[in-house]
């Protein structure tokens, strides 16, 4: 008797045909199971919506499919984040969309053509109402989240508990050079100068603007130096009343006056013995105890208030300051004798505004920071974004930077933050020059009359650094970018000077 029956359509052989196979019976199943899909082209203009998409109009403002469809993706869906998908061409999987229609589970997907260029992109709303639907799972991740912030106050406490039982009973240095975020040209400059400084035993004098990360630097230095065991002790000098300053330094006899402590009190150079004694604000320092340091400084001894009796010390000094000595010097504010005995390894640390090619890896370390210390999550920082922080002027340099991050962070609900964010808080700060993101122009002649190496380098540093802004800070997508592994990536940005 003959078979009748009918056989079955055979698979494809080929790749391609696979992959087609693949792709349409995709398409159908996630029509058939989502809440609802539609289709945006190259553009981000909305090309088709599926049948299951068309329930959730009435809430977005649209009587009718042809209200809606043909129209820009954002303006009619609130937060979408479709234009991000077509300008990088990253799939976003799994994401939480909330807009007046309610909050979803979405995921979205860039579609490429044979070239492998991006043509449109694909919304898919895997759930709505993710609050009750995902319950078990939002739990899950809510106690893991709890559970993942208390590890973070516990090793917060931890390194704290671990500083204050130091040798010494003195502070230690805080930071290292890794710690000065930059791969600019002025970055290394400025840290292979200090390193340099760091292997000398003479003074270290820091000049710059104030936020440009001084402090910092000298905590570096003292790091690197054969005196990192020793004690790291700071003094603000501005923020000291002038009738303490002399005691604050030089310590105080017991008994030395009415109220004075009967056991005496050391000063800081004192405390800073076999160490180093950071001097911060130094060009704010009185004229009567420059004549004092000086002295000190020469002779390597100090006498306590009350005191008759000298204490010798030793003592490796950094002095930082954001005003221009030379000037105070021909001014008569600032002694010259105290000027030449301490501006003997002078370092110019740059303002942000002359290293801008930092500002997206530090922008990414900030916001890191600023989500850890508020247990929060870290929001993305969009290109359009990253490239009006990198325009801007700075007069107050990181610490101003930090400031409109955290701002911004702490002010939006966002899972991304984009240039409208950052342009509202910079106005709200007083900002009132806000500088307009501008392409970078391209190096003269007479930037290429320069050692190979050397604009190998900087091209390397320009080009991780303009990757990481294309990408929103996304490693992962930078290295695909720029054709290296991660491991590449994360060597470069850690040993920029390799």
């Amino acid at each position: 008797m003959p078979d009748t029956r009918v056989p079955h359509p055979a698979l494809p052989l080929d790749a391609e045909g696979i992959l087609e196979l693949a792709a349409r019976s995709m398409f159908h199943v996630f029509s058939s199971i989502s809440q609802g899909m539609f289709l945006v082209d190259h553009s981000g203009r909305i090309v088709w919506v599926n049948e299951g998409y068309r329930r959730f109009l009435p809430d977005l403002g649209f009587s009718s499919i042809d209200q809606f469809q043909g129209h820009m993706v954002e303006d009619v869906i609130p937060n979408t984040q479709m234009r991000r998908v077509l300008e990088t061409g990253e799939a976003i999987l799994v994401d939480l969309l909330t807009n007046k229609a309610g909050t979803f589970l979405v995921s979205r997907i860039p579609l490429r053509d044979a070239q492998e260029q991006v043509i449109g992109a694909i919304g898919i709303v895997l759930f709505d109402h993710p609050e009750t639907t995902l319950q078990p799972l939002i739990e899950k991740f809510a106690l893991m989240q709890r559970d993942l912030d208390d590890a973070r106050r516990e090793l917060a406490r931890q390194r704290s508990a671990s500083a204050l039982q130091a040798p010494y009973g003195q502070r230690r240095a805080k930071h290292t050079f890794a710690s000065f975020i930059g791969a600019s040209a002025a970055a290394s400059e400025v840290k292979r100068q200090a390193r340099r400084a760091a292997q000398s035993s003479s003074p270290v004098l820091l000049l710059g603007e104030t936020g440009t990360s001084k402090e910092l630097l000298a905590h570096a230095v003292h790091a690197a130096s054969a005196r990192a065991a020793g004690p790291f002790v700071s003094v603000n000098i501005a923020a000291i009343p002038e009738t303490l300053l002399e005691a604050e330094f030089f310590g105080v006899a017991p008994g030395a006056y009415t109220g004075a402590d009967r056991k005496g009190r050391d000063g800081k150079f004192r405390l800073a013995d076999g160490g180093s004694l950071f001097l911060d604000e130094i060009g704010d320092m009185p004229q009567g105890l420059q004549a004092k340091l000086l002295r000190a400084l020469q002779e390597g001894e100090i006498e306590p208030l009350g005191s008759n009796r000298l204490v010798p010390f030793d003592v490796r000094v950094i002095a930082a300051t954001s005003r221009d000595l030379a000037a105070l010097v021909r001014q008569g504010q600032f002694r010259e004798d105290l000027y030449y005995r301490l501006h003997v390894l002078p370092l110019r640390v740059p303002p942000l505004r002359e290293r801008r090619e930092d500002i997206p890896t530090l922008v990414e370390v900030l916001m890191e920071d600023v989500a850890l210390r508020n247990g929060t999550a870290q929001p993305d920082i969009l290109p359009d974004a990253l490239a009006l922080l990198v325009a801007q002027h700075w007069r107050g340099n990181i610490r101003e930077l930090r400031n409109v991050l955290e701002q911004v962070a702490m002010r939006s609900d966002a899972f991304a933050i984009g240039a409208a964010e950052v342009e509202a808080v910079l106005r709200e700060a007083g900002v009132e020059d806000i500088h307009p993101a501008v392409p970078a122009e391209s190096p003269g002649d007479a930037q290429l009359l320069r050692p190979l190496a050397q604009q190998v380098a900087e091209t390397e540093r320009r080009a991780i650094t303009a990757a990481m802004a294309a990408t929103g800070g996304n490693k992962l997508a930078t290295a695909r970018m720029l054709g290296i592994s991660r491991a590449t990536l994360y060597e470069r940005l850690e040993n920029p000077e390799k």
